[in-house]
């Protein structure tokens, strides 16, 4: 249901973009960060989309923020199936799905528009994210431009695991990647609407890595734009030692592989990508972080129990390119790159 109209009447640079955060009791980012999404539009539209949220979200954006456009949700669908209900309901050549937490800075949005007019194949592209907490070093959720090794595992230029870079301009240019960041991400609309937006089964968390793997599968590119940046406070929904999280990042895992990689190249990684999953479990288990470990196997658990749904996503989703054709995809393993090589920078991979 809307509550306030879309407002025909923009110009400016990124009149035909909509700007769509998803919101979840999350006020205090909104009354934070809304501020400066609002004045660093560009003429865009700015819509927020609640997740059936208990607290004063609502009413807050209705008093402070009138020009914001409000699409109220009728429950809490997650992030995957919020953005899915939330965007079919928005009529805009181009998406920016943009977390609450997120500060945008000055001229932040052109880059990015501009990037995907001049190129038509671009479906997806992300600016360079930044620690909020400390703006000189990359984010862990997107960093310079996301990267797959070939057993699916993600990681970013600027970000190894939960080793993040300094900024020293060293990722400012323009370059195709595997995967653009959820946390800020603008879509061509056409493509997202082509590919069904994200999968629901994931709820949350690995759902953008999902979505431009199979943008990749079915002919598009997904890019990354230094020349552009943002802020990101990250763990906003959920803690990073949450075992919710734990064990939604290890079942989205499995699945992401098991939907997305190329026929001769799923049955021997699968293998590996369960192995070391286990080797985490029992990591977590050393160390005394029981739940963690539990979150791991109920992951295997219900990935197991799903394998017919996801045989089926599997079967419909036509062609599955191979590592060696995806832009941002690795040949090289990342955990053993980092685990047992002691590599610490994206540069160290030896990746061009």
């Amino acid at each position: 249901m809307a509550v306030n109209q879309p407002f025909p009447n923009r110009a400016g640079a990124c009149a035909d973009v909509a700007i769509v955060v998803l919101n979840w009791n999350g006020a205090d980012f909104l009354r934070r960060f809304l501020p400066g999404v609002v004045e660093h539009a560009d003429g865009a539209r700015v819509v927020v989309a609640d997740n059936a949220s208990t607290d004063d979200s609502a009413a807050l954006l209705a008093r402070d923020f009138p020009t914001v456009e409000l699409l109220l949700l009728e429950r809490n669908f997650g992030f995957c199936e919020g953005y899915n209900h939330a965007l079919a309901r928005v009529d805009s050549p181009y998406y920016v799905l943009l977390n609450s937490d997120v500060a945008v800075t000055a001229g932040w949005l052109r880059p990015l528009r501009a990037l995907l007019e001049s190129r038509p194949r671009i479906a997806a592209v992300q600016p360079k994210i930044l620690a909020h907490a400390d703006p000189t070093r990359f984010e862990y959720a997107g960093g310079g431009g996301g990267y797959l090794d070939r057993l699916a595992y993600p990681f970013c230029r600027g970000r190894l695991f939960d080793t993040t870079e300094v900024d020293a301009g060293q990722y400012d240019d323009a370059r195709p990647v595997a995967w653009a960041s959820g946390a800020c991400c603008l879509v061509r609309a056409s493509a997202w609407r082509e590919l069904g937006g994200f999968e629901p089964a994931f709820f949350a968390h690995m759902e953008e890595i999902d979505f431009c793997w199979r943008l990749q599968n079915a002919g598009h590119e997904v890019w990354y734009h230094g020349g552009s940046a943002v802020h990101h406070v990250g763990g906003g929904t959920l803690a990073k030692t949450n075992p919710r999280k734990t064990y939604l990042n290890f079942r989205n895992g499995l699945a992401l592989l098991y939907r997305n990689a190329a026929p001769g190249e799923l049955v021997g990684p699968l293998a590996q990508r369960l192995m070391l999953d286990w080797v985490a479990g029992l990591r977590f288990l050393a160390g005394g972080q029981l739940a963690e470990a539990r979150a791991v196997a109920r992951a295997h658990w219900h990935f197991f129990q799903k394998r017919a749904y996801w045989r089926a996503r599997r079967a419909a989703a036509g062609p599955h390119l191979r590592v060696a054709q995806r832009p941002g995809a690795w040949a090289g393993s990342v955990v053993w790159a980092y685990f047992a090589r002691g590599k610490r920078r994206f540069a160290e991979l030896g990746i061009r």
